[in-house]
């Protein structure tokens, strides 16, 4: 009897030898954009329909703060995954080129109760977020929504267009903030080379803008002047959070609050806390607003704030599809780690 389930090849049953992933592994695995927004959106049903377990996090970072890293655990209840995720950041006080960052995750068949794969989990979160921004946008946009911006034009940033399109394909109006001129040209060649006939605005007012756009998404880093208001903010607009980008007023007056989750934006949400430091709560959270169990926008003029914070269950799932592709490929090294 083989296995050939969740590892996408055949291997005895009794095989507990571990598929290592390398970036350029992971990098040379084709996948769509609606494919990663259909993982994805699995992944949340799942969890809210119970079948799914994503403890919070677990958090460690020196006195000084000079690096941080994380822990997550976590089960796909549909696939029958699970995985662990670890996170290192080193060097958090240097610019962006200085620092070190690393990020695994390692899969196991539940049904079988062998490894699937070690990879490199750069790319999955890289797709991931941008995936799930789409998602709350296509949920929460008002109806007729037409326009949209992005401020920000790094990892983010460079992608959120393209998926926003895939969600959201009858937007018409595309707007971008930006500083960086590199990170412009990246954002413009990646929109260019999902949806070739869509053209970009790069904006330099952005007040005029924010007044201006149906969707509102804060990709930007944590050094970015950008700083929309809610006062800006058109009726009915939907503003997501994933970096910078937006003011602190953008979730307090907000009609509606909707997150990825309550808890975790009660711990990484805190710089948007108001002047008395209180960090107001969210009204419903994404999954049960993918499954029907809580609405998301109830009144067609509301102004929504919504907190994108990842959940590990996203990451198993598309980490499993990655590992499906790259294993169906043959990608990546054997190594036989527990003979």
């Amino acid at each position: 009897m083989t296995d050939t389930d969740s590892r996408g090849n055949l291997m005895p049953p009794d095989d507990t030898t571990l598929r290592i992933l390398g970036t350029s592994d992971v990098a040379g695995i084709d996948i769509t954009l609606s494919d990663v927004v259909s993982v994805v959106e699995q992944a949340y049903r799942t969890l809210a329909d119970g079948k799914s377990d994503n403890p919070r996090k677990l958090t460690v970072k020196p006195e000084d703060g000079h690096s941080v890293a994380y822990a997550m655990l976590g089960r796909d209840g549909e696939r029958g995954v699970v995985a662990v995720k670890t996170s290192y950041k080193y060097g958090l006080h240097e610019d962006r080129d200085k620092q070190h960052y690393y990020t695994t995750l390692t899969l196991y068949d539940d049904a079988t109760g062998l490894p699937v794969a070690m990879l490199d989990c750069g790319r999955v979160g890289a797709l991931r977020t941008p995936a799930v921004t789409a998602l709350l946008a296509r949920e929460l946009a008002a109806p007729g929504a037409r326009s949209a911006l992005v401020i920000g034009t790094g990892t983010q940033g460079r992608l959120a267009l393209p998926f926003l399109l895939t969600t959201l394909p009858d937007l018409e109006r595309l707007m971008l903030f930006g500083t960086h001129p590199e990170g412009i040209r990246a954002v413009r060649e990646q929109l260019h080379t999902h949806f070739p006939g869509r053209e970009l605005e790069v904006v330099t007012d952005l007040r005029e803008a924010a007044g201006e756009a149906d969707v509102v998404l804060a990709t930007a880093g944590p050094h970015t002047p950008a700083s929309v208001d809610a006062d800006w903010l058109r009726p009915a607009a939907v503003s997501v959070l994933v970096g910078y980008g937006i003011a602190p007023s953008t979730l307090h007056r907000a009609d509606r609050v909707i997150a990825t989750s309550a808890a975790q934006m009660r711990v990484t949400g805190t710089d948007m806390a108001d002047a008395d430091g209180r960090l107001r709560g969210a009204d419903a959270e994404f999954p049960d607003v993918l499954a029907g169990r809580a609405a998301g926008r109830t009144d067609p003029e509301q102004r929504i704030f919504a907190y994108n914070s990842g959940l590990v269950v996203t990451d198993i799932a598309l980490g499993h599809r990655f590992a499906q592709l790259a294993l169906a490929q043959g990608l990546g090294t054997a190594v036989p780690l527990w003979k």
